[in-house]
């Protein structure tokens, strides 16, 4: 296994600078989940920052553990994962890779600092890894490239390389490079450690360890096919010849990624990815909230909701908030201020996650990301802080694709929807909108397996079967102006009015005409596709 060669905070810093909070985003099936994993046992972590209270062959080690998830083999809700290496407390938010759930995936990145973007090396850059990317670029989370599988036959890694660059308008420098690919697949290339790893015998780890001086010093060496390692010496001698070396600021700025060539399933690279995320890894960054900057070494404490998911545990029907904490030391039992309900909360149970596992936690500085468990009192955009109401930006509700009428299976249990409506709008898993002249509610989705999650949610956790019906609309927007503007426009639409989950106005249009159309006749107003929450 190749082993880290970045140096690491000292363990004087402060609490927060030894935070690492990123997430892995990809294209589904580029290996996003089992990087996640392999991670986690490259860093040796059992559960979570500083345990090591294994409980045997008991413990799950797996980050998707919704039923859907397990069915499907496809990861379609977020995952946390705290753990701790070498004096680095690693916070891993592992992402759905399906574009049907991006949504959820936006959220999460509101609350990272740095990303690993997975690249199958067969398959190069591919859509929802650009839609991704450019979230990131938006938000300038810095971005570490993993491109993986690469004991499979790809793409050559120059071919890579210049695809990514000229796909996503990025400089990229190679921190390792594959010996042979595919069948040829040898080893790997430490390129600022001055080493290569050898698998001992064809298929086997990366045990044998080669230092140089340059590259080219490898050439010949015994045990491995002249021709493979010839022609990969000069595949990187080109490389380093021609890309930009690396720039901390440049890297920081989101300008420049490091690229990790590897393989998650037989964990070739994926300490060396491990060592460059503690090593130059951004530590929490400041966060806009007020019209000011909120600095993670502030006293006071601050933090976002920016997931919510109910029943992760079946058998206690539980809730829990998942919070970022961007300033301050949090201390078990404290009470924060929740902006929206303008009221005190006290954290009594706070909780760091390792996957579905959990354990209570005393204290939690910026960076950290803690659960909270609570009974609908917070919900995803929450702001909680101590001494100063806050509320931060950048948690986005999106306009929902693909509208439909939600109808009971058994009209008995009218209040049970209701109540599990909430709680799926509330997690962000749709949109629920109540038409004004209609009692059946409608859901809004970005993609339609969002709609295979909430029927089989709803049935398996609240006993509530339902189905779908078209519904004659084909696009929503949120409508914002002057009160008594938007009061005329709704008497005019009544039949196309509906009310989301904050009783905001929401106007349901049969076609993109039509909605042109109201936008060209009412100029006063505003259309939204995209709205803040909190």
């Amino acid at each position: 296994m190749l082993e880290p060669t970045v140096s690491s905070p000292a363990a004087h810093e402060a609490d927060h600078a030894r935070r690492r909070t990123f997430a892995i985003i990809s294209h589904p099936d580029a290996g996003k989940t089992t990087l996640t994993e392999k991670l986690l046992l490259a860093s040796g972590a059992i559960r979570q920052a500083g345990q090591v209270k294994a409980r045997g062959e008991r413990r799950r080690t797996r980050s998707d553990w919704m039923e859907i998830e397990q069915q499907r083999g496809i990861s379609v809700t977020s995952s946390v994962m705290t753990f701790e290496r070498d004096g680095i407390v690693f916070n891993l938010l592992d992402t759905p890779g399906h574009s049907d759930f991006s949504e959820d995936t936006y959220r999460t990145l509101s609350a990272v600092d740095a990303a690993v973007m997975v690249i199958d090396a067969a398959k190069g850059i591919e859509s929802q890894t650009r839609k991704l990317f450019e979230v990131c670029r938006l938000r300038d989370i810095p971005i570490f490239t993993f491109i993986n599988k690469v004991d499979r036959e790809g793409l050559d890694p120059i071919g890579l390389m210049d695809d990514i660059s000229a796909t996503l308008a990025l400089d990229l420098t190679p921190f390792t490079w594959p010996v042979g690919m595919g069948t040829d697949f040898r080893g790997l290339i430490d390129v600022p450690g001055k080493r290569a790893l050898f698998a001992e015998e064809r298929g086997g780890p990366l045990t044998r360890i080669v230092p140089f001086a340059a590259p080219e010093d490898l050439i010949g060496l015994d045990g491995v096919d002249p021709r493979i390692l010839a022609e990969s010496v000069e595949g990187l001698s080109l490389a380093l010849g021609i890309l930009p070396p690396f720039d901390l600021d440049s890297f920081r700025e989101g300008h420049l990624s490091p690229v990790f060539f590897g393989s998650a399933i037989k964990e070739a690279g994926v300490a060396a990815l491990l060592a460059g995320l503690g090593g130059f890894g951004p530590s929490p960054l400041p966060r806009t909230a007020n019209g000011r900057i909120v600095q993670p070494e502030e006293a006071n404490v601050s933090g976002f909701v920016f997931k919510v998911q109910a029943n992760m545990d079946p058998n206690h029907r539980d809730r829990v908030a998942f919070v970022r904490l961007c300033s301050g030391t949090f201390k078990r039992g404290m009470k924060l201020f929740n902006a929206r309900e303008k009221r005190q909360m006290a954290i009594a149970n706070p909780i760091f996650f390792f996957a579905q596992e959990r354990e209570t936690v005393d204290e939690a500085v910026a960076g950290d990301i803690i659960g909270i468990p609570n009974h609908g009192m917070l919900r995803v955009g929450d702001t909680l802080s101590e001494g100063e109401t806050i509320r931060f930006e950048g948690i986005p509700d999106f306009a929902p694709e693909i509208l439909r009428r939600v109808l009971l299976a058994d009209p008995i249990k009218a209040k049970q929807l209701q109540k599990a409506l909430q709680d799926m709008a509330e997690e962000g898993v749709v949109q629920v909108l109540r038409p004004v002249a209609d009692p059946a509610p409608i859901v809004g989705v970005v993609g339609t397996l969002q709609l295979d999650v909430l029927s089989s949610r709803l049935d398996k956790e609240y006993g509530v079967p339902i189905r779908y019906e078209s519904v004659s609309y084909v696009t929503a927007r949120w409508i914002a102006g002057e009160r008594a503007e938007m009061d005329r426009f709704i008497d005019a639409n009544r039949f196309s009015i509906a009310l989301d989950r904050d009783q905001a106005p929401v106007y349901l249009a049969r076609s993109q005409w039509v909605l042109d159309r109201a936008i060209e006749e009412w100029p006063k107003l505003k259309f939204l596709a995209v709205k803040e929450r909190g």
